[in-house]
């Protein structure tokens, strides 16, 4: 899947923008400890097998996105989509498509960031950045 097509049809309602969900799951990052963090709770969450895959250098399992906002939890999903402007209804099939895409590509070389390491806490904003402005990171993001 192309993660840019997911960001293209965001706000083609007028009722999102791209920059906010962007910068919300920024902050779900941020506020789960980094990378690491919001791995070992989505692991936590019964989601072990497919966080593995999106790490792993192979093809990423797909989640189904009740079963990721079970995972991050209601608080957490709640928080996201407010600080969005997008509905639970509308932001967990977006998460359930692109976060593994993010994920895949912050760990390269199969393995995830340790707490500390600056890799740990993504400049999101930078990295998809390209993306809102049409730079093409779209091929980077499209899996291994």
């Amino acid at each position: 899947m192309d993660f840019s097509n997911v960001l293209a049809g965001l706000g083609a309602d007028g009722s999102a923008d791209p920059a906010k969900l962007i910068g919300g799951v920024q902050d779900v990052f941020a506020s789960q400890g980094g990378v690491d963090g919001l791995l070992a709770k989505l692991r936590a969450g019964g989601l072990g097998e497919h966080v593995d895959s999106w790490v792993s250098t192979g093809e990423n399992k797909p989640v189904e996105p009740a079963q990721l906002g079970a995972a991050l939890g209601p608080d957490t999903v709640n928080q996201l989509a407010s600080r969005t402007g997008v509905s639970v209804q509308t932001l967990l099939p977006m998460l359930a498509a692109f976060l593994p895409l993010i994920i895949n590509h912050l760990t390269p070389n199969g393995t995830a960031p340790k707490a500390g390491e600056p890799a740990n806490q993504p400049d999101l904003g930078g990295l998809l950045g390209g993306l809102l402005g049409g730079a093409g990171l779209g091929g980077i993001l499209r899996g291994r």
